[in-house]
């Protein structure tokens, strides 16, 4: 279901030398599992006063890429003060017929202002989740790749009669890439 899978919560991460560091955790949890962001790709909307996004006919334009940054603490990118940035996870998620999965921010980030949209993993749906950030504070904040950035609960009920693969949802089989509106 979870692909890599760390059969733990990580919050320790080797370093280089038998030195470990800190990190934001990942891995399984009580109830559910902490998925990391990808350090291929963020992206931040621009600021361009008068621009008006259209989610039924979206502009890449709108975005604009981030540079992954390194420092003594680990890779990271900058998500700017009272901005919306889209990342994706590292683990690829493939939901049983029976499954849901609901993704939550992680306390330590909403404590910074940061809020993670609630996401649904619905059942039959295949593939790395968009992750989709919004910094509600007056501050820049550092978004850590490879590290848990937010966290999937799994609910379990009946076998769906259609599923998200069976409907070809339009985000099915999204690639460790960030997908725009489509």
């Amino acid at each position: 279901m979870i692909t890599p899978f760390t059969t733990r919560s990580v919050s320790r991460m080797e370093i280089g030398n038998d030195m470990h560091a800190r990190c934001m955790s990942y891995g399984v949890s009580s109830y559910g599992y902490d998925l990391r962001l990808s350090p291929k790709e963020f992206k931040i909307f621009r600021r361009e006063p008068g621009v008006v996004v259209d989610p039924k006919n979206f502009s890449s334009n709108a975005l604009e890429s981030v540079k992954i940054r390194t420092d003594i603490h680990g890779s990271y990118f900058v998500l700017p003060a009272l901005s919306y940035g889209l990342g994706v996870a590292v683990e690829k998620l493939d939901m049983p017929r029976d499954i849901v999965g609901i993704c939550l921010g992680k306390s330590t980030y909403a404590r910074c202002g940061i809020i993670a949209n609630t996401t649904p993993a619905e059942p039959g749906w295949s593939g790395h989740l968009t992750l989709e950030f919004s910094n509600s504070s007056s501050s820049d904040c550092r978004m850590y790749a490879n590290e848990g950035v937010v966290q999937v609960l799994f609910l379990q009920g009946k076998t769906c009669g259609t599923s998200y693969g069976d409907r070809g949802g339009k985000y099915q089989h999204q690639t460790e890439n960030i997908v725009l509106p489509r």
